[in-house]
């Protein structure tokens, strides 16, 4: 069950309304960085949620209080709408019109919402649940979330960037000090389960007995020729060399070589209906 207070969770305010910011606010709801994916992936990571208590309930008060982000934005863009031309001809009387329908407004703001926020990014694209990153596997779902608010915070601080409306500023900045937490966070429970050595590989729970031990730690180098000295710089970097990040292999290079041979697929199934010239020759 889900409680609503009538109180924005942060000021929302607007000196300067702007249409077009408004329509770039909405990457920061319906975009695939923003706060309604955030919002449903860690609400669906909590119903989905098997093992300890305590993750379970810091997802859904996580989750929820990104419901709060989202209305705090929707509010913005409602806010930087006001004032927004309802027709060309009261534009091409003052100027504003043009400049707002020219400059970059989002028209369906008028024609689909009245002047207020949608389920869009910037573009007018619909939300896509289909970014939702719900797995099952703890670890795996915390590193998606660290990447979920690593680029949210990134749009925020680019957002911030595009505005110099001191209340949008201010409450740019209330949200891209919620993302530093919620990465810290994140983060901490990736290493309340062991840090690297404890959580991978993702998933911990696979015996690494079963794996192929040629290639579990091995970096394939894919190029064929070496005239710039790749060889060496791959096998100098990091991830060429010494004990692997989990402690439980060595880094390697080897070079790419294809052991698996030339592939043989059946002739088409009639029932496909493929051309018949298919049928005969697939043997040739």
């Amino acid at each position: 069950m889900f409680y609503h207070d009538s109180k924005l969770q942060y000021n929302v305010r607007v000196e300067k309304p702007n249409p077009e910011f408004a329509r770039m606010l909405q990457q920061a709801i319906g975009g695939i960085e923003g706060e309604m994916r955030v919002c449903m992936q860690y609400l669906f990571q909590a119903w989905n949620s098997r093992g300890p208590q305590k993750y379970r309930d810091m997802l859904l008060e996580t989750g929820t209080e990104e419901i709060a982000h989202i209305e705090m934005l929707a509010t913005a863009v409602a806010l930087n709408l006001e004032g927004a031309p309802l027709s060309l001809q009261e534009e091409m009387a003052q100027d504003r019109v043009v400049g707002a329908v020219m400059g970059g407004m989002n028209p369906q703001h008028i024609l689909s919402a009245g002047l207020g926020a949608m389920a869009v990014d910037s573009n007018g694209n619909p939300f896509n649940g289909s970014w939702i990153v719900s797995s099952g596997n703890l670890a795996a779902d915390m590193y998606a979330n660290v990447m979920a608010e690593s680029t949210g915070r990134l749009l925020a601080t680019r957002l911030w960037e595009a505005t110099d409306d001191p209340g949008m500023k201010d409450m740019l900045s209330f949200l891209i000090g919620r993302d530093t937490m919620h990465q810290n966070q994140w983060l901490a429970v990736l290493e309340e389960l062991g840090g690297l050595n404890g959580v991978h590989p993702i998933p911990n729970s696979f015996p690494q007995a079963k794996e192929n031990q040629e290639f579990n730690y091995a970096f394939v180098s894919t190029k064929i020729n070496d005239e710039d000295g790749a060889a060496e710089r791959m096998k100098s970097a990091r991830w060429g060399n010494g004990p692997s990040m989990d402690g439980k292999g060595e880094f390697r290079v080897i070079p790419a070589t294809p052991v698996g041979g030339l592939p043989k697929l059946a002739p088409p199934d009639p029932r496909g209906h493929a051309q018949q010239e298919q049928m005969e020759g697939s043997g040739m």
